[in-house]
């Protein structure tokens, strides 16, 4: 598969990243089949969370593919932390527990990439920063991360953190593109002219960020796919007319949209369907035109000024 460089680090990635939020609804033998599948096919970047399945994913996970020495150089790891019950918490001792809970349900002793999961309205980026330096010097995490965080939030961190912050998370998709339409609508009278996260994409472009859409398939907040719904007949009708050009499917196109843009995003596919995920993977093959990619983005009801 196509690679690119994680933000300013030097890690090589995939251009898919495979989301594992719903492995604990497997069975271990077809966890383990989905892990080996994403490796054959290139696909060695595997995303986690501390909260997904309660942690029951990180450690289905471990247990699906019997992890040691041999297999984990294999792969790359990411999770991620700062979710609680009923709030947020980036303090250092939050941060410094969950990341040896993660490694211990994951059965390794590093995280290639860690990120903080939702802003927590009482940060003190002091905090943070010591939390990085233990896990940076102690070996346990490579790469620092953030997710779902706007310009103000990052450079509030930078100005404590010294590790570089290599990634962001952020909802987005053909459905859910305000980061591009308010670009491209600037300072119209529309509703897709709202800036409503800080240019959070020319930030991240700008500071070598790599962008890590997730829900790709999704509309709304966890609404359902777009992806041959009847409220999307338009859309579904020029993403399939592509999927016959190219001769892939219709999720290969959605995926292939995302990897058309500049910023050179790393979409987390977060299917177990093997055959899907197959799809997903072989959109790093499809290079759509600039035509192609704003056809797509008109008939999801997106408007050019």
């Amino acid at each position: 598969m196509r690679t690119i460089r994680l933000g300013n680090s030097t890690l090589e990635v995939p251009v898919v990243a495979v989301g594992c939020m719903r492995i604990s609804a497997l069975e271990k033998s077809e966890v383990e089949r989905f892990i080996k599948t994403a490796l054959e096919e290139g696909a060695n970047f595997f995303d986690h969370a501390d909260i997904y399945g309660g942690g029951a994913c990180e450690e289905i996970f471990a247990d699906a593919i019997n992890m040691n020495d041999d297999i984990r150089e294999k792969m790359i790891l990411q999770s991620k932390c700062g979710i609680r019950k009923g709030m947020f918490d980036f303090s250092k001792e939050y941060i410094l527990e969950s990341v040896d809970g993660i490694l211990k349900r994951l059965q390794t002793d590093y995280l290639d990439t860690l990120l903080l999961h939702r802003p927590d309205a009482l940060v003190e980026p002091e905090e943070v920063a010591e939390a990085f330096d233990i896990l940076e010097e102690s070996g346990k995490v490579r790469h620092f991360g953030v997710s779902n965080q706007n310009p103000m939030q990052i450079q509030l961190l930078k100005k404590y953190v010294k590790q570089p912050i290599v990634a962001n998370q952020l909802q987005f998709s053909i459905t859910n593109a305000t980061m591009v339409s308010s670009g491209i609508n600037v300072n119209m009278e529309n509703e897709s002219a709202i800036n409503r996260d800080g240019s959070i994409l020319d930030f991240c472009r700008l500071n070598d960020i790599t962008v890590q859409p997730w829900s790709p398939f999704q509309y709304g907040f966890f609404e359902g796919t777009f992806l041959g719904n009847e409220k999307f007949p338009e859309l579904n009708q020029q993403i399939n007319q592509l999927a016959e050009k190219y001769n892939v499917s219709n999720t290969t196109i959605a995926i292939a949209w995302i990897l058309r843009h500049p910023a050179k995003m790393q979409p987390v596919v977060g299917t177990t369907n093997l055959d899907r995920l197959k799809d997903c993977i072989q959109a790093s093959e499809v290079q759509l035109t600039r035509e192609e990619w704003y056809s797509i983005y008109r008939a999801a009801g997106n408007i050019l000024p």
